[in-house]
């Protein structure tokens, strides 16, 4: 047995209806009201608070407070709920419909149940006067009320479909355009993206991919060539045993010369990165280039320079402290044997600042290979 929340909750599927299927309740209204010789007919819709009249003959009410509604009854019958004499009725003699206007005496309804069995509301007839309904009315009010059901279903069921397509395009808009944005970024980066499957195929790749492939194989890549007929022959062996490793699922990354000494020569550095599908299965491998050619030139560039001041280092030490240091050891002679020309003095200070600009050069050298700044030498 369901709750009356879960009533509620069915209720409120068949509030907002079609223009059309209400054109159609109403012809059933006006039908069932014909065929029971009544004044009035409805089909009513019962939630919290409030009866509703979705469609209506005899009558321009469309709602009236659920606590006076006789479908109160109605939706917990199984079957038809019949009151020949309203007035007469102890339990509905005292509702305000009866005493006062429109001073209702008779009432007939059939439960209109969902195909999920809840019971949401009633068609229903009404009169002003005392009355029964023949056999062939009482199963006129059953089978248009499966005619309601069937009408009222249908049309929630378009509603549904009609905001699953709304979200199904929205979300498709919205995918399509996350696919753009992302093939965009993925075309316009600098580095190559390739996508791998198990067996090497190319199963996805991005312009810096195509343009390297072109330039250095003179080949358009193609979707299902084999990645191995893109690689250096020099690591293929290599390139095998990281790919090995990214399908077992661990990310790996390697750097490495291409093309050793052709024009084409460059290094890269590759990262092998494994793709899962939504199980968590390895489906392929990602593979990542960096083109760290300026760099790695530049890297040797300084070990060029880092050497070649440790050559001029040697030779500034060595090389021109030698001479100096033999005129200083030559003065101190002449010093000692007493040695005196007018000169003297001027050489020795000359010796002497010679000898500490070589001291200086000496050191600024040792601090730039050191990674210090050069000292201003005067």
């Amino acid at each position: 047995m369901y709750t009356e929340r879960q009533r509620l909750t069915a209720v409120n599927r068949f509030k907002q209806l079609d223009a059309g299927i209400v054109k159609d309740l109403n012809e059933i209204v006006a039908l069932v009201a014909q065929i029971c010789n009544t004044p009035v007919a409805m089909v009513t819709l019962l939630d919290e608070d409030t009866q509703w009249f979705k469609a209506a003959a005899g009558t321009e009410v469309e709602c009236t407070p659920r606590g006076v509604s006789f479908c109160n009854h109605t939706i917990k019958q199984a079957d038809l709920y019949i009151v020949p004499d309203l007035k007469a009725d102890a339990l509905h003699c005292i509702n305000p419909l009866v005493t006062g206007d429109p001073f209702v005496r008779f009432y007939a309804g059939a439960p209109i149940i969902t195909k999920d069995g809840f019971a949401i509301g009633s068609l229903c007839v009404v009169d002003m006067q005392p009355r029964e309904l023949t056999d062939h009315q009482k199963k006129c009010l059953s089978v248009m009320t499966k005619q309601v059901v069937n009408l009222m279903e249908f049309n929630w069921s378009l509603s549904t479909l009609a905001e699953q397509n709304k979200r199904q395009q929205e979300q498709s808009k919205a995918i399509s355009e996350s696919e753009l944005k992302l093939k965009a970024m993925f075309d316009s980066s600098s580095d190559t993206h390739i996508l791998i499957g198990r067996d090497c195929e190319v199963l996805a790749y991005n312009k810096s991919a195509a343009g390297f492939i072109r330039a250095i194989y003179k080949h358009k890549l193609t979707l299902g060539d084999c990645i191995l007929d893109y690689t250096d022959p020099a690591i293929i062996e290599q390139f095998k045993k990281y790919f090995q490793v990214a399908l077992s699922g661990r990310t790996i990354k390697r750097e490495w010369l291409l093309m050793a000494g052709t024009p084409a020569a460059c290094w890269k550095v590759t990262t092998f990165i494994p793709v899962r599908n939504n199980k968590g299965e390895v489906i392929g491998v990602a593979l990542n280039s960096t083109d760290v050619t300026t760099h790695k030139r530049q890297e040797e560039h300084i070990h060029h320079q880092n050497e070649a001041l440790q050559r001029i280092a040697m030779i500034q030490s060595h090389e021109l402290r030698r001479p100096v240091a033999s005129l200083l050891g030559i003065m101190d002679l002449m010093r000692l044997e007493n040695v005196n020309f007018n000169y003297f003095e001027m050489m020795e200070l000359t010796v002497n600042e010679l000898d500490e600009k070589i001291r200086g050069i000496v050191k600024d050298s040792e601090s730039t290979l050191h990674g210090r700044h050069l000292a201003s030498v005067a």
